[in-house]
């Protein structure tokens, strides 16, 4: 018998008069100690669907109108809420797409583990509370004493899915629904979780779903896969045998659209340094009160004596783990975070020197599409009202043919125009994430700064975005600073890649030459760890930290 089962489930949306089936007859089965793969393009119903298996509908217009699901045979499509909230989190367990909205920004991360290991497993608080920390050592947290007194707004988005996903192995679940859990994870860390739930699986029996757009996690790690379009099951089966030989178009178009697909790339000219310098960066160095305590005397240095130049018209990717800096580098070159020491310049306006005349630049010819799309986007306004407020502000499009130009950036991202009349809370974590895309685009800049702005994003969309900037760069000279945790993205888009390790560059160089023959352990440590669509080729080793406690503590001044 399996140990949850959903029979011809149907999802309604229902607002007065107007009615719509967004899941139609859907039947699946997960066994017990089974990993079984969802994926599908944004907005497919794989979220949806499990959501509806928590009774966790986000919207009250929203209702299950056909079918049941079962958990050990019993059904709990409609249970009450009391008996419900005795399933959640001790029975069947769930890692959301969005780590930041889940997560209680007024808790510290400790302590919303120790509430689920309080409530669920009896635990006295002390004994949760030094649970906690294991749990976080074991998901990857380099210092977990410390980091489990921090709260989520002091952790790197890669940080807070982290502490997402301990939250909801705190309670030794029977089943986890695992929403995008590595979406916001570097590759080394993507390798380490996986094989975690993995390791689970093997060790306690744990029967796991796995939600995600990205066919090498599933080739590495699950048993079946199923294949979600517009609301149904278009294709299921065991791994192998669907990627192999899958059989509907649809599934044949993810397979092909995949990134790290290995492929026959065309020789082109060799890379030419650009000589003309839009940003320089000399010897920068931002760094943190230690502990999260504004008074705190130690300082944690997030990026520590950091020089680039990049030119105009150039294509550099930022890579390296989550909490090696990238971020923070790319929000202080832009004027978003203090800068502790060091200068940065754009297009010869020093930022230190001169912080109103650049800011006032950077405003007009620079902008940023952000890690998480949720929080960057005004709630209040649907995406339409957003794009049309930049171009107000902007005035480079005259007021009359605003809503034409909106049109046409909705087009670019690949989001149908009937999108302009939706707000956030609508949208499927891909198809907001293009419409903050969209809204970069809509300032016409010189820079964009993309920090992980594919990570939410289906492959298809991927390779969408990836040439819409591939062009943008040829057309316009547009400048592009490209940071992700996916490599080969990375790899396919940019003509150089900065390597970056504990807030320091480990490596710079040409693309080409650095995906082939890199220098540093770290860097092919992290190439090797690009997940791959082959279901025989084992996860990526784990990668230990070459710092001595002394070196870490080092960080701290």
């Amino acid at each position: 018998m399996s140990l949850l089962a959903i029979r011809d489930l149907e999802i309604r949306f229902r607002d007065g008069t107007e009615e719509r089936l967004l899941i139609d007859r859907v039947s699946l089965e997960l066994k017990k100690g089974e990993i079984l793969g969802l994926v599908g393009e944004s907005g497919s119903g794989k979220s949806l669907l499990c959501r509806a298996v928590m009774g966790l509908l986000p919207s009250r217009k929203l209702s299950v109108t056909k079918g049941h699901v079962s958990l050990a045979g019993r059904d709990i499509t409609r249970l009450p809420e009391r008996e419900m909230l005795d399933i959640r989190g001790r029975r069947i367990g769930m890692i959301f797409q969005n780590p930041t909205s889940h997560l209680d920004p007024v808790m510290r991360i400790g302590d919303q583990i120790a509430e689920g290991l309080c409530r669920h497993r009896g635990l006295p608080r002390a004994a949760a509370r030094e649970e906690a920390v294991t749990i976080l050592r074991q998901v990857g947290f380099t210092d977990p004493p410390r980091q489990a007194r921090m709260y989520a707004h002091e952790f790197s988005g890669g940080m807070r899915q982290r502490a997402m996903i301990a939250v909801a192995l705190a309670c030794d679940p029977d089943i986890l629904i695992a929403d995008e859990p590595t979406t916001a994870l570097d590759v080394t860390i993507q390798a380490q979780i996986l094989r975690q739930l993995a390791d689970l699986r093997e060790s306690r029996g744990l029967s796991i779903i796995l939600i995600t757009h990205d066919l090498g996690v599933v080739a590495q790690t699950c048993d079946r896969i199923a294949v979600m379009r517009d609301g149904r099951i278009v294709e299921e089966g065991e791994k192998r045998r669907l990627l192999a030989a899958p059989q509907h178009p649809y599934t044949q178009a993810l397979i092909a659209s995949h990134p790290s697909l290995p492929h026959e790339e065309a020789v082109g000219e060799p890379y030419q340094p650009h000589s003309r310098p839009l940003i320089e960066i000399d010897d920068l160095e931002v760094s943190f009160p230690a502990g999260g305590s504004p008074w705190a005397r130690r300082r944690f240095k997030a990026v520590d004596g950091v020089s680039l130049r990049i030119g105009r018209g150039e294509t550099v990717g930022i890579v390296g783990e989550s909490g090696s800096g990238k971020s923070t580098l790319a929000r202080t070159l832009l004027g978003l975070q203090p800068v502790t020491s060091g200068h940065v310049a754009f297009d010869g306006s020093v930022l230190t020197l001169e912080r109103a005349r650049t800011l006032a630049r950077l405003r007009r010819e620079a902008a940023m599409v952000f890690q998480d799309p949720f929080n960057a986007l005004n709630p209040r306004l649907t995406v339409g009202e957003t794009l049309a407020e930049v171009l107000r502000v902007q005035g480079k499009v005259a007021r009359a043919a605003i809503p034409a130009r909106v049109n046409e950036l909705l087009d670019m991202v690949g989001l149908d125009r009937g999108f302009a009349d939706r707000r956030p809370r609508s949208l499927s974590g891909g198809q907001c994430q293009r419409a903050g895309i969209a809204r970069a685009l809509a300032v016409d800049p010189t820079l964009i700064v993309a920090d992980e702005c594919v990570a939410a994003l289906d492959v298809t969309i991927q390779a969408q975005i990836v040439e819409l900037f591939r062009t943008l760069v040829a057309a316009q000279g547009l400048t592009l600073l490209f940071i992700a945790h996916d490599l080969a993205i990375v790899r396919s888009l940019c003509e150089r890649v900065v390597v970056m390790q504990h807030g320091r560059v480990v490596e710079d160089g040409p693309s080409a030459e650095v995906f082939a023959r890199p220098s540093h352990p770290y860097t092919a440590a992290l190439i090797a760890a690009i997940p791959s669509i082959d279901p025989d080729q084992p996860l990526a080793a784990a990668m230990p930290d070459p710092r001595s406690q002394t070196q870490q503590e080092g960080l701290l001044t």
